[in-house]
């Protein structure tokens, strides 16, 4: 009969059992497979202790209630083990999935559970029953289901200690020994209480408290695939459109389902299957997605650091083949100091590359419009600049003219003497020298418009001294200089040569939106000089346009540089200063800023790298160069 130790033990565990029944009642929550294993073996737990409490309560002249407790006993016991072994496989599985075949576990015990109520009738359960172990004598069904018992527990410990020394994860580790002792504990009392006669029948649903203890633990405490992990999972789903979760030996443990539809599908990449047993030859030598993940895991084992790069995938989609592109971040993921496994995570950024590649345009076609607009408010200046040299030309040509046909009339003349045909042709001489002037002067416009015309996305990089480019700003914007009534003086430090490395046209484009900004301000009060200089420190180089103008307001001085931002009304539209900075910064890796000049007004400052300039000091030189263009 079942004693008063062990009926307490049973009403411990039958209180302890609905209690957890009714948590998870009142816990708004949805029920992993695992959970829902866990809590089948729970309830059928308390239907079988509370068969075991009724038989303890009820009088032995009742042989007919008995035998319905004691099948209610025996018909719960046979599902025990099977719904053990489908725990043992939903881990082993990722703990969301079984096999098809799991099915078939619950064959046996359904039919022992026909076998145990129709007894009266075979009596291939017992052939005697009875409460008392010793008067008990058995069927031959009962070595069957026995058997059975035994070998769903004793898979279920099995399958747990190879995950466990498959993986050797610490997490995995501690789980699988909570298993195992669960199934382990009802299997040893098991094949001892039939090889023993003096084990009480109440052992076995005692040993199965272990199972109840330990598999809770390891589901709850542990929090496999509880709501912790859960979470996880859906942090993992937002924050990336594929991760992949391997172990610190390269076993892929759980993927989500863009990787498997990206990744997976494509090379053969498999939950409990090493990610190296999935590369090819090809995949070598072609570098593919799949061997740039392993060599980066190899890469995040080493450096026990975050590994990133991008990964370009071709995808087959409505019929035709679209390039994605993906960022990796192959995470270590540490226990107790220890690497435990990694995380890829990979986002997609074929979107942002698009919409980069959009702004790259859009930001081209807007330095190209500035441009166009800055050049066309230069002809205006430039075909002036030009008109005096043309006319001078014209005046040489004619002079020069005059004094051959002075020549050609004086041929025959006798007076006419060699000195005078040599002061004749020394006049010449002086016209046509003022012809190569005015020449060489249009020459300079022609040369620096020249480069000011050439498409700003084109970079013609090379080394150009530092006096060419304010030769070229000048030249450039002399007509507005001379419009605005100001005057351009230069001041550089005591260097001999200064030269550059980049595209000169860019830098001009830029000097002059720096000018025509100074000339437009010191126009407000009446004109006068704007300084352009120069000045280095350890790092750059730096070129500065001062003027003395009303200065720029706070306001306009937070927005400048990152918004289109203007303070000319709508005379201006805010793109020079923008694409000026965003130039200096693309294709020269410098900065642009404004000052107060201390004088009053304004000071822009182009910031170059240091590695960009070569400076020659002077000698003998003491001060600056000071020079003057109207």
């Amino acid at each position: 009969m079942i004693s008063d130790l062990s009926a307490a033990i049973f009403v411990g565990a039958l209180v302890a059992i609905l209690v957890f029944i009714v948590w998870n009642i009142r816990t708004p929550r949805k029920l992993q497979l695992i959970n829902k294993l866990y809590l089948a073996i729970a309830v059928l737990y308390a239907v079988w202790v509370l068969a075991l409490l009724f038989i303890r309560f009820t009088r032995p002249e009742q042989r007919g209630l008995l035998f319905i407790w004691d099948a209610i006993t025996n018909s719960v016991g046979t599902f025990l083990p099977p719904l053990y072994l489908c725990i043992a496989l939903s881990f082993v599985k990722g703990g969301g999935q079984l096999p098809r075949w799991h099915r078939y576990l619950f064959i046996i015990p359904v039919i022992s559970n026909i076998v145990i109520w129709t007894n009266p009738i075979h009596h291939l359960q017992y052939q005697v029953f009875s409460v008392v172990k010793s008067e008990i004598v058995f069927g031959p069904y009962v070595v069957v289901s026995g058997l059975y018992c035994y070998l769903c527990l004793a898979s279920g410990i099995g399958l747990m200690i190879r995950f466990a020394l498959k993986n050797r994860v610490g997490l995995y580790i501690k789980q699988c020994v909570l298993f195992a002792l669960g199934g382990l504990c009802p299997l040893a009392v098991g094949i001892l209480a039939t090889i023993s006669e003096n084990m009480p029948i109440t052992s076995t649903p005692i040993s199965f408290i272990s199972t109840i203890v330990c598999n809770g633990i390891a589901i709850y405490q542990l929090h496999f695939l509880d709501i912790q992990p859960l979470a996880t999972q859906q942090v993992l789903d937002w924050i990336s459109d594929c991760y992949l979760v391997l172990s610190d030996k390269g076993l892929v443990i759980s993927y989500n389902r863009p990787f498997a539809e990206v990744f997976a599908s494509r090379y053969g990449i498999a939950e409990n299957r090493f990610l190296r047993d999935c590369v090819k030859k090809e995949d070598v030598s072609h570098k593919t997605a799949v061997y740039h993940l392993i060599t980066a895991v190899e890469s995040c084992r080493q450096a026990q650091s975050v590994i990133s790069y991008e990964q370009a995938v071709t995808i087959q989609k409505d019929g035709a083949a679209q390039k994605y592109y993906y960022i990796t971040d192959i995470s270590p993921l540490m226990v107790h100091n220890e690497l435990s496994g990694f995380v890829a995570i990979f986002k997609d950024i074929t979107q942002l590359k698009k919409s980069m590649q959009q702004l790259s345009e859009s930001q081209a076609r807007m330095m190209e419009q500035e441009r166009l607009a800055s050049l066309g408010q230069m002809i205006g200046g430039v075909a002036h600049n030009l008109k005096t040299p043309i006319m001078s030309i014209s005046g040489c040509i004619s002079a020069a003219e005059a004094l051959i046909e002075e020549c050609e009339d004086s041929l025959d003349d006798p007076q006419v003497e060699k000195d005078d045909y040599r002061e004749i042709y020394g006049e010449i001489r002086t016209w046509f020298d003022k012809v190569r002037e005015s020449t060489a002067y249009m020459s300079d416009i022609i040369t620096a418009i020249k480069g000011q015309a050439t498409n700003a996305a084109l970079t013609q990089e090379a080394t150009f001294p530092l006096d060419e480019l304010i030769k070229r700003a000048q030249l450039l914007m002399r007509h507005e200089l001379f419009s605005g009534n100001c005057r351009l003086i230069t001041e550089f430090g005591p260097w001999k040569e200064v030269t550059l490395h980049g595209d000169i046209n860019n830098l001009v484009q830029v000097l002059n939106n720096l000018i025509s900004n100074a000339i437009d301000a010191q126009k407000q009060v009446g004109g006068g000089d704007i300084v352009i200089g120069a000045k280095r420190d350890e790092e750059s180089f730096q070129i500065y346009v001062k003027d003395s103008g009303p200065g720029v307001s706070p306001g306009v001085r937070r927005k400048l540089f990152k918004e289109m931002v203007t303070s000319k009304g709508t005379h201006g539209t805010g793109l020079g200063l923008y694409i000026s900075n965003a130039m200096i910064r693309g294709k020269f890796g410098g900065s642009m800023w404004v000052e107060d000049n201390p004088d009053g007004g304004a000071v822009f400052t182009i910031s170059i790298p240091s590695r960009l300039v070569a400076i020659t000091n002077a000698e003998e030189k003491k001060g600056g160069d000071t020079n003057e263009t109207e």
